[in-house]
This record gives C-alpha cells, sequence and structure tokens, in this order.
C-alpha cells in the first residue's frame, strides 16, 4: 500500500543519512617517520614517511613530547625520528620515537 511505500522510502532515507554521517566522523591516522621541517609562523609540519612527505598543521591543542614523554617544542623534533597522530590533517600530537 501507499503508506507501506512511503515507510520503506523512510527508513532507506534514514539508514543512508546515518551512513554518511559515520562516513564524516573523523579516523585518527598515525605516521611514523622523520620530522623534517616546522613552521612556527604557519603551524605547518612535514614528516617524511617512506620516501613520502605528509604535510600536516598544529593547532593550539597539539601536544609534543620528547623521548622521554617531557613536553617540548615542535622544533625541538625537526631531523628526529616521530610518531604523529592527528585528525583530518589537523595534528593532536607527536612524539619522538
Amino acid at each position: 500500500t501507499q503508506a507501506m511505500k512511503k515507510l520503506i522510502i523512510a527508513a532507506v532515507t534514514a539508514v543512508s543519512i546515518i551512513g554518511l554521517v559515520e562516513a564524516g566522523c573523523g579516523k585518527k591516522q598515525t605516521d611514523a617517520g622523520t620530522l623534517s621541517s616546522f613552521d612556527k609562523d604557519t603551524k605547518t609540519l612535514v614528516v617524511s614517511v617512506d620516501g613520502k612527505d605528509v604535510t600536516l598543521t598544529a593547532t593550539k591543542n597539539s601536544e609534543a613530547k620528547d623521548a622521554d614523554g617531557k613536553a617540548t617544542g615542535l622544533d625541538s623534533l625537526v631531523g628526529k625520528k616521530v610518531k604523529v597522530t592527528s585528525e583530518h590533517k589537523k595534528v593532536d600530537s607527536v612524539e619522538a620515537s
């Protein structure tokens, strides 16, 4: 019947919307490599991972830690092996390894 068709269309639409919302959720990404550069002005950092450069942006909430787990500045990690956790190219944390 007509009411049943509308109900099925509404259910399919709702499931489709939920799927799109889930697809837009941020997924944490981890890049391990060498911190090639950090630009204080633009807050841009470049990590060399397996020969490829990954460009990310630090935010005011980004955390940087040295090999001992102590807070440090991103500029002090340039040239060192690091593990960078990010979401949508925005840096959550950078840890020296």
